[in-house]
């Protein structure tokens, strides 16, 4: 556990030392982080906002060769099918979930209304979960076990991958390599997670559910 906070917050220098030893196979390594964490159900706890916002910043400095447009379209893409993935994952296994047993949470009546949902919300549920950490990772699921219009999730799957991948990745590409916040890159990184969990907080609060008695 240690471990892998150390590496989160220090994710940058971590990927300096992995760009070095390993130069274009970093590629394949954030492909692969990013496929994962927005694909599997399992790996919520993978590095997402973090990882972006500092790829993009070391994008931005010429001795070292990762190029921001292949970064671009590659991470747009692992987060297309990680999220595909993920959605077909629920659309298959989700009917037998909800066949096993019809009582508490397994009942035939929350798929209904989870598939109500995600055809009346889902478009703005995929969209505002891509900022979301660990939310991200299990919304296209669900989306799929609510049985959710494909062609719907399809384009907002696309749409949502683009505006997540290029605004972190553009922050960390245009903001990153400025002085004070490339040497507090630690405060940098507690401060995008802070902002990323605000929404999720402020949901907490907002429900009426959590102030009954």
């Amino acid at each position: 556990m240690t471990d892998f906070l150390n590496f989160f917050l220090h994710i940058d220098q971590h990927l300096v030392t992995f760009i070095a030893n390993y130069g274009l196979w970093t590629y394949a390594l954030l492909f692969l982080i990013i496929f994962c964490e927005t694909g599997l159900v399992v790996t919520p706890f993978l590095p997402g906002d973090s990882l972006l916002f500092a790829v993009g910043s070391l994008a931005a400095q010429a001795d070292k060769p990762l190029d921001i447009l292949i970064l671009l379209a590659l991470l747009i893409l692992a987060s297309i099918l990680g999220n595909q993935v993920n959605y077909t994952i629920g659309r298959f296994i989700g009917p037998k979930i909800f066949t096993v047993n019809d009582r508490w949470f397994f009942n035939k009546k929350h798929l209904e209304t989870a598939h109500q949902f995600y055809e009346k919300n889902g478009a703005v549920t995929i969209i505002t979960a891509r900022f979301l950490p660990i939310i991200r990772t299990f919304v296209p699921f669900v989306a799929g076990v609510s049985n959710m219009d494909y062609r719907r999730f399809f384009f907002y799957n696309v749409l949502s991958a683009v505006l997540w991948i290029g605004s972190l990745l553009g922050c960390g590409y245009f903001f990153g390599s400025i002085p004070v916040i490339k040497n507090n890159f630690v405060i940098v990184v507690y401060g995008i997670v802070a902002v990323s969990l605000l929404p999720m907080i402020w949901a907490l609060i907002a429900n009426r559910y959590f102030f009954k008695r």
